[in-house]
């Protein structure tokens, strides 16, 4: 026990500016490590005489056989790159699986969560020391994954593996440093595959609602068709009509929300179907082109989609009924740009236009429009018209 005692003495004399009593408490410090049987390698470094430096004046190795230390350290300069104990402590703290294996592809270095993991896929024993085709978690050889890193040393190799119900992204970098060869760091994805999985399913269920809305819809369509056929009324049979154009426009949102990934609605796609709706629906628009333009930046959630299908529906109706006498060819065009973060449609006809003064412009389908402008989407709406047809506007912000 002694001998050691000798060589601190020498060495803090010989290389440290340190008093005899701060020597002594040294060596009584070391005498400590000696009799308690430490796990790991214990280290006392000193500040030498040059500045910034320190050296090793006592090294304790583990008593596991696990040591990071292949010889003696014994009065070699301290360098921050060789301070396991510090890479041990940052590393430790990581919430992924770190291993570092040597140029033999033995485990050299582990963190905590590196046990835990390998401890939860079955291995019961210490895996320090373990091969790394003993512990490839996406069956990777270290053969293999040197060839490709000496082929490539900057590349980083990453894989996703599933065992047994649990999800991980493997990484893999190349370490050019002392004996190391390969770091692994194992992330646990499990938790976000399994939220994936859930919006997955979730969206699926939200579709398949949207398809039984719309199928819900278009069997009222029908219903108010067969209505419209019996009716011997005209003013009953264009009421009906009208009923079904507005069903079928909301029918239509559903119908592409079902088809939809995201709870956003493709806008072109529902003003088209509405477009064809109501040529089909009305005698009064089949000489009618409908024109239809939609910013592609343009994106909206279902309900303001909703919204705007009715509003369209509306003016597009209004526009097919009274703006044009009988059998005469019209052109009605919808347009949607964005500003900023507003959105300004217009609907323009033209047609005979009307009076803003008389009852028409109070119609229960122009109610219908500047409620849901102001209502669901808090914008405004301008009406202008002449003899030259009719402007309708309405801008809200997205």
């Amino acid at each position: 026990m002694s001998d050691f005692k000798d060589q601190i003495a020498y060495l803090c004399k010989r290389r440290t500016g340190l008093s005899d009593a701060n020597i002594v408490r040294i060596t009584e410090m070391a005498e400590s490590f000696e009799m308690s049987a430490e796990q790991d390698d214990g280290l006392i470094d000193v500040l030498s005489c040059v500045e910034n430096e320190a050296i090793v004046v006592y090294p304790n190795r583990s008593d596991t056989g696990n040591s990071l230390y292949e010889r003696s350290i014994v009065s070699k300069n301290a360098l921050r790159k060789n301070e396991y104990g510090v890479l041990h402590s940052i590393i430790d703290q990581l919430e992924d699986a770190v291993l570092i294996f040597d140029k033999n592809g033995f485990v050299k270095l582990k963190n905590i969560k590196a046990d835990a993991y390998y401890r939860r896929l079955g291995y019961l024993e210490d895996i320090q020391g373990l091969h790394y085709d003993n512990l490839s978690l996406d069956q990777t050889t270290f053969s293999g994954v040197m060839k490709k890193f000496y082929s490539s040393p900057s590349s980083r190799l990453v894989k996703d593996v599933k065992i047994a119900s649990y999800y991980y992204q493997v990484k893999k970098i190349f370490i050019a440093q002392r004996d190391y060869r390969v770091g692994v760091i194992i992330h646990d994805v499990t938790e976000i595959k399994e939220k994936e999985a859930q919006i997955i399913s979730k969206s699926v269920a939200i579709r398949e609602v949207h398809h039984r809305v719309k199928n819900n819809l278009q069997t009222v369509a029908s219903l108010l068709r067969i209505q419209e056929r019996q009716s011997e009324s005209p003013e009953a049979k264009r009421y009906l009509n009208e009923s079904i154009s507005r069903v079928l426009a909301i029918a239509s949102t559903h119908e592409l929300l079902s088809r939809e990934i995201e709870s956003h609605v493709d806008l072109l796609g529902v003003l088209q179907l509405i477009a064809a709706n109501l040529q089909r629906c009305f005698e009064d628009c089949k000489n009618i082109h409908i024109d239809i333009t939609v910013e592609q930046s343009i994106c909206l959630d279902s309900d303001r989609t909703v919204a705007i299908a009715l509003i369209v529906n509306e003016l597009l109706q209004n526009s097919c009924e009274h703006a044009f006498e009988d059998g005469m060819d019209g052109m009605i065009t919808v347009n949607a740009q964005m500003e900023g973060d507003l959105v300004t449609m217009k609907v323009v006809d033209n047609g005979n236009g009307f009076s803003t003064s008389d009852g028409s412009y109070k119609s229960f389908g122009l109610s219908i429009v500047n409620s849901y402008v102001q209502d669901k989407l808090k914008g405004k709406l301008v009406i202008t018209s002449s003899g030259d047809g009719t402007t309708v506007t309405f801008a809200f912000k997205k």
